[in-house]
């Protein structure tokens, strides 16, 4: 049976009373999950002799017209789908209790966090770093499991973690997509049947970019300009960006070099906000 987590001090409790040798592995999550989360959780089994999951619906990480209220809460779905995949533990921390009354101490990242969905979510990174930081105090892992989809997250977690010495080594997992190329995302319950048949040209346009590259190509405008115009050409996308980037720092490349580069791309289709990468 998973052990279920409520408050601080039960999951301090079950850290502390935990083997000293055992290593834990931490599988942060906003709930409803997907296989591309499950996957996550399989991967910390493979590495770790505890796991523990969180679900956690972040307001910090919200700006004041997205989906806060709306974001989908299927809690009794998603414990069974923990408790199925073998994850020891899930902590459920309530708002009140992981921000009391007056906090006003936040973590901010200063240049991974501010271009690309930096630049369109004002605040988020912000959210982001500082319930992860949170959790990593709490939890104490070994290791902590993020998703790939989430790039520029695990980019600035990565950083976070660099920079203030915390202990905790991040992997990332592959983006687990639809069978038709559609990255699974909590977010994709809110497309219309007629949106959703629409969304993977999200990815056959990122496609049309590692196509170009596998040929030889390493200027990033000339991607850029391979892969951008066919999600602009459909009227039902509204493109936010569609760039390639250094995958470490997420600066602007003109040339890949052997770093390789990260293909990013953020649409809203209908009023569903969808992102996509490709490492190169």
């Amino acid at each position: 049976m998973i052990e279920i987590l409520r408050g601080i001090t039960e999951l301090r409790a079950w850290r502390k009373a935990l083997p000293h040798e055992a290593s834990v592995g931490l599988v942060p999550t906003m709930g409803a999950l997907h296989a591309g989360h499950i996957s996550l959780v399989s991967l910390s089994r493979t590495q770790c002799d505890v796991t523990i999951a969180s679900i956690f619906v972040n307001p910090l990480q919200f700006g004041p017209n997205e989906d806060l209220a709306k974001y989908p809460r299927p809690l009794e779905n998603d414990l069974a789908l923990l408790e199925a995949a073998g994850a020891d533990a899930v902590f459920l921390p309530s708002v009140e209790e992981l921000y009391p009354a007056g906090a006003s101490t936040y973590v901010v990242e200063e240049s991974v966090s501010l271009p690309l969905c930096g630049a369109f979510r004002p605040g988020h990174f912000r959210g982001v770093a500082t319930i992860v930081l949170k959790l990593f105090n709490l939890v104490q892992p070994t290791r902590a499991f993020f998703g790939q989809k989430d790039a520029q997250q695990c980019a600035v977690i990565e950083r976070m973690v660099r920079d203030l010495d915390v202990p905790v080594e991040i992997v990332r997992g592959a983006i687990i997509r639809e069978a038709d190329g559609l990255a699974m995302s909590s977010r994709n319950v809110y497309l219309s049947p007629e949106e959703r048949r629409l969304a993977p040209l999200i990815r056959h346009s990122i496609l049309a970019a590692v196509d170009a590259y596998a040929a030889g190509e390493r200027n990033a405008a000339t991607l850029v300009a391979k892969g951008r115009p066919l999600l602009e050409g459909d009227p039902a996308f509204t493109v936010q960006y569609w760039e390639v980037r250094d995958p470490q720092s997420l600066e602007a490349l003109a040339t890949i070099g052997e770093r390789g580069a990260l293909i990013a791309v953020a649409a809203y289709l209908g009023k569903t906000r969808l992102i996509d990468n490709q490492l190169l």
